[in-house]
């Protein structure tokens, strides 16, 4: 089985599943989730996450507790007020 369709070159996702279809059965295509707990230093305890596999490379590279409160997965640690 080859990644294009021979007609006219188009992706396989595009067509059905194998070679001399008769039925076009659709593709599916699914994110890599994975269940991970990732320590926040900032807060000092771990988060259960469920994430894809890309979304743990960003969170390896951009730090835990920045990339987890842009998604909204954990809330602001709170601060002292200053008065």
């Amino acid at each position: 089985m080859g990644h294009r369709i021979c007609r006219r070159g188009l992706p396989k996702k595009k067509g059905g599943i194998g070679t001399h279809v008769t039925a076009n059965t659709r593709r599916f295509f699914f994110p890599n989730l994975k269940y991970k707990k990732v320590y926040v230093p900032e807060l000092g305890e771990f988060v259960k996450v469920r994430a894809t596999t890309r979304a743990l490379k960003t969170i390896n590279k951009n730090g835990a507790y920045k990339t987890l409160l842009k998604a909204g997965l954990i809330r602001p640690k709170n601060t002292p007020s200053q008065a």
